[in-house]
């Protein structure tokens, strides 16, 4: 197990590490709880080419519009699926589209009504 030590990033409120044991090996996850993700990418022991984010702003300002993009596809399939709902996939790309541009346009995508 590798030591981390996240200090020194003042966005950064609380670090957890998770021990992941579904596959009987151990992985270890640093879960944190706040912004700067360059920061915490560029730690010494975080594999940054698996970090993650759900902050889409975030995400954004670090690894451009397309992560962004992909983000946001994955966290609104996450929800519905945690909430027992299938979506198809298609149909998530089209509104992470809408919200992209949202982003990309200085306007603010406020949510869906009926």
């Amino acid at each position: 197990m590798y030591y981390v030590v996240v200090q020194g990033i003042p966005e950064v409120a609380r670090a957890v590490i998770h021990i992941d044991e579904q596959s009987g090996k151990n992985k270890y996850k640093l879960l944190v709880e706040g912004d700067n993700l360059r920061a915490v990418m560029a730690t010494h022991g975080v594999n940054g080419s698996r970090t993650t984010s759900n902050n889409t702003y975030e995400v954004e300002r670090t690894l451009g519009i397309e992560t962004a993009r992909s983000t946001i596809i994955n966290e609104i399939q996450y929800t519905m699926v945690s909430h027992g709902m299938s979506i198809d996939r298609r149909h998530v790309m089209l509104l992470a589209d809408l919200i992209r541009f949202g982003l990309t346009s200085n306007k603010q995508f406020i949510g869906i009504s009926k």
